[in-house]
Formats: structure tokens, sequence, C-alpha cells
């Protein structure tokens, strides 16, 4: 029967090599070729891995790490500089930041905030979701893995409430269960917009930006563009989503129960708990540094201008609980999801840069902005981002997403007036803002709707809506607080 079952998935695999590969071949063939030598294979190596990063032939690790190969034996790039991706340091500002996720997870420090905030506030079950998504929010200031914080805190929280109250998929999903699996994977993504460690690809598209139009998508400036529309998205969504799809509880008195017999069971806090929340603060301070020119000055002043470098102080503050036995080499050689980001967002990085020094991005902004010509670019923009935005139905993840279109789309919105710190932003915070739509927009989005609990149907009608208040709410508020901090 398993061997059955294996063959018959095995056509399906094929068709998706053949589609991965089919639509290199054609990106290869139809690159200009008055552009530099190395245009055509790039091109066609680019479109190849974008394609397997859609249709998943592979593991994305595994289909990026094929493309740098593919790139060095065409002779597109010679091997040092194909290489060259697994040497940026925000590569290693990723890999670091999911370490750190995994301390959290090992120490269980991730569950015990959650029940804090669940005791706090979950006597209603408008409470128990605004309970959910505070730790969400919180843990994604530091913790750039979504389907960390979603697979390995709560996730397993929401399912155990829904279960203690009889909802199950089915016939009583919609009791409590089925409002909680939506309502926490739409502020998800809120949350995913908040921060520049929101998710994985938030630290690669700020890097596109500084290599596309000379912005720099600081932690600081990532979050006090986001704080207002963010904050008033994650006030309204959820009131919204209790009005179309509201649960048939609306009272949970025993949740707070749960949360105190679960931190019961957790006794005080750990001496590994204690330390990884001392670094998680400091950790945070100092990617806040430079916003604060008084900070700066005085690091500088004391020989400590590497503390300015993000990177720098994700890697001190892994050494630090490696040093301390919150993490083990163990945990560091272990840890998968963090080595397969490694690989990934290493060999992005490179592709991505490259291209862009072909010219082959800013040729794709003329031709497309000359059929925008005329118009004020308020409208240009407006109508590139929607664009943008709901192009995201056909994307399986956000970074496969922003690396096919986040230079194209921002070379275009600069080439036809938006400024470029406004075009950079909107569409940082667009990319992931648009995972809402689908049941496959993001990490998280499978394994909420794998539960059970919430229709296709239904789960794609809440996100267009969603979609639509979001926008609506970071495209008012938003532009408003963009111009009072200078951004346009």
């Amino acid at each position: 029967m398993t061997q059955l079952a294996h063959d018959s998935q095995r056509p399906a695999r094929w068709w998706r090599w053949l589609a991965t590969l089919g639509v290199g071949s054609l990106a290869w063939a139809l690159a200009p070729t008055d552009l530099a030598p190395n245009t055509r294979p790039l091109a066609g190596v680019f479109a190849a891995v974008i394609t397997g990063l859609i249709v998943q032939p592979a593991p994305g690790g595994l289909v990026v790490l094929l493309g740098v190969i593919a790139v060095a034996v065409t002779g597109a790039l010679p091997p040092r500089s194909a290489l060259a991706g697994y040497g940026d340091p925000t590569v290693w500002l990723v890999l670091a930041a999911c370490l750190m996720a995994r301390a959290m997870t090992r120490t269980g420090f991730g569950r015990r905030l959650a029940f804090w905030f669940i005791r706090a506030m979950g006597r209603r079950t408008l409470g128990l979701g605004y309970a959910l998504v505070a730790t969400d929010v919180t843990l994604a200031a530091v913790i750039p893995s979504n389907g960390a914080r979603a697979g390995g805190v709560l996730f397993p929280i929401v399912k155990s409430v829904a279960e203690a109250y009889d909802s199950h998929p089915g016939p009583t999903a919609r009791r409590l269960g089925a409002f909680l699996v939506v309502m926490v994977y739409q502020c998800e993504v809120i949350a995913c917009a908040m921060f520049l460690t929101g998710q994985a690809s938030n630290i690669l598209i700020a890097r596109l930006a500084k290599t596309t139009a000379n912005v720099d998508l600081t932690y600081g400036g990532w979050f006090v563009g986001g704080s207002v529309p963010a904050l008033i998205s994650l006030a309204v969504v959820p009131l919204l989503l209790y009005r179309l799809f509201p649960p048939e509880i609306t009272h949970t008195p025993d949740a707070t129960r749960l949360a105190q017999d679960e931190l019961a069971q957790l006794g005080p806090m750990s001496r590994a708990e204690w330390i990884l929340a001392g670094i998680f603060v400091i950790v945070i301070g100092l990617w806040l540094a430079p916003t604060v020119p008084v900070f700066a000055a005085l690091l500088r002043s004391l020989g400590l201008e590497g503390l300015l470098n993000y990177t720098s102080v994700a890697l001190i503050g892994v050494g630090t609980l490696l040093l301390t036995g919150v993490l083990t080499w163990e945990d560091v050689t272990g840890e998968r999801f963090a080595w397969d980001v490694f690989l990934w967002y290493g060999g992005l990085v490179r592709l991505a840069e490259a291209l862009g020094e072909t010219g082959l991005t800013e040729r794709f902004a003329q031709v497309v902005a000359g059929g925008a010509a005329g118009w004020a670019w308020p409208l240009a923009g407006l109508t590139l981002l929607a664009a943008y935005f709901y192009a995201h139905y056909a994307f399986a993840s956000i970074t496969a997403h922003a690396t096919a279109m986040y230079v194209p789309f921002l070379v275009v919105l600069t080439a036809a007036g938006t400024p470029p710190l406004l075009a950079a932003f909107a569409l940082a915070y667009a990319s992931n803002l648009c995972a809402g739509l689908t049941h496959y927009g993001t990490t998280p989005a499978p394994i909420y709707f794998a539960a059970g609990y919430v229709s296709q149907r239904a789960w794609w009608r809440l996100g267009l809506v969603a979609s639509v208040v979001n926008l609506t709410i970071w495209l008012t508020v938003g532009l408003l607080w963009w111009r009072f901090l200078g951004y346009w």
C-alpha cells in the first residue's frame, strides 16, 4: 500500500519538475541579449528557482541550492560569487534569530508567556483571542520564524482550549475552535508585518530594498512605521471576524483556569527562562539603538560600535545562550529549520542581487512604467500595490512572492514617482498582510487550516474581507502616519 501511494505521487512530482525547468528554459530563451552576457542564464535559473518555490517539486532549501549550483556550472557566476550569499551578514542574522526561537521552544518560555496572557485576558472568547494574539506579537519582536511561533506555541494552545470546550472539527467547530483559528491566523500576518523579525523573509526584503533603492529598512524604522496601522488592524480585524464568524461560546472562564493549571505545572520560571527573557530584552534594545541618536553615540564613544550591527547583536545573543547552557551545541546542529532557512535565504540573496546587477529588473521597470506614463504617482502607486497584494493568490509563501516581485515592483513604483522610502515600506508591509488571503499564504496557514475547523470557502471569504480592511487601514491611517514620520 505504501509503495502504491508513493508511486501515485511520482507523476505529480515530475510535473512539478517539468514546470520548474520549463519556465526556467522559457525565461532563458526570452531574456534580452543586449544586457550583460550572463543575463540569460541568470534569468533562466532565477525563474526556475522561483517556480520551484511555488510548485514545490522539492524542499525550498534544495531548490535554491540547485539554483546556486546551476549558475556556477553554467558560468553565469564564478563559484566564489555564486556562494557569496552565504557570507552575507543578514543571512547569519536570520540563522541566529531562528536559533533563539529554538531556545524559546526548548525552555517552554513561549508557552508560559501565552498562559500569562490567557490568565489575564481569557475570561471571554474575544479576550482569549486577543491573549493569543498578544503572545504572537510579543514573540514576533525577536523570533523571525512564524512557523515556530505557530506550531511550537500558539496552535497547540488553540487546539487544547477549543477541545476543553468540546469544540472539534466538524459539527462542533463553530462553538469555539473555528473562530480562534481564523482570528489568530489573520492577526498572525499583521504581527509578521509589524516587525523586521515578524517572519524570515522580512530580512530578505530589507536587503532587496537596500540593494535596489538604497533604502535602509532598519529594525526600529520598520517597527515605528508599522506600529500605528498594525495596532489598529489588531484591534479592528478580531472585532470584524467576531461579527462575521461568531463563536457559539462567548464566555470562557475555564480558559483562565486552564492557564492557571498549566502555569502551576510549569512551576516558577527556571534559570534558563530568566536568562532567555533577559537576552530577548537586551537584543531588542540593541536592535533599537540605532534609532536613538544619544544611545548610538554613547556606544560609539565607548568603542562598541559593533553593537549597532544587527547581526553582531544576534550572534552575541546566541553565543550567550550557548555559554550559559540554555542552548547546547546539539541544539544548534540539530535545528533543521534554521539551516534550511540559511540555505534558501543565502542562495536567494545572491541570485536576486546578481540578476539586478545585469540591468534586467531596470529594463522591466522601464517597460512597465511606460504603460503608466502620465499617471499621478499616488494613483499609479495604489494600482501597483493592489496588483502586488492580490498576486499572492498565486504564491504559497511570502518568500517566493517577495523574491519574484518585490524588486520589479519597487523599481516600477519609484520610476512612477513614488518616494523610494514610502514604496519600500508599503511593499514590505503588503508582502506580509497579503498572506492572510489563502490557506497556503505562509507557513502557519497550513498548520491552522489542516486542523479542519474551517472550510476553504470560509477561509478565503474571511481572508478577502480581512485583506480589504487591512489595506484600508494601512493606506489611510498608515499613509498619514508615514507622512508624519517623513517617509514621503
